[in-house]
């Protein structure tokens, strides 16, 4: 159960950190969650792709955000295309 719990707050923060540096401000609670939760799991596919694996809650902290930064770069160039 509190991994759960981790696993959420840790999506909440990545989301909320990654729209911060994508559009400027947050989506809103579940919108960072989401947007969180599916960037940990591109973070996780990258990161392992070059090598490198988190060890902590900052090193799970910094994959996430980096997922998710991924996610809406992507997501924001086929909006405009």
């Amino acid at each position: 159960m509190m991994g759960l719990i981790f696993f959420l707050i840790i999506g909440g923060v990545a989301g909320w950190l990654a729209g911060v540096i994508m559009k400027g401000r947050g989506f809103g609670v579940m919108a960072n969650i989401g947007i969180g939760i599916v960037g940990s799991f591109i973070g996780g596919i990258v990161f392992r792709l070059l090598g490198l694996a988190s060890q902590s809650m900052v090193g799970e902290l910094v994959t996430a955000t980096a997922g998710a930064i991924l996610l809406l770069f992507i997501v924001g160039k086929l909006s405009k295309a």
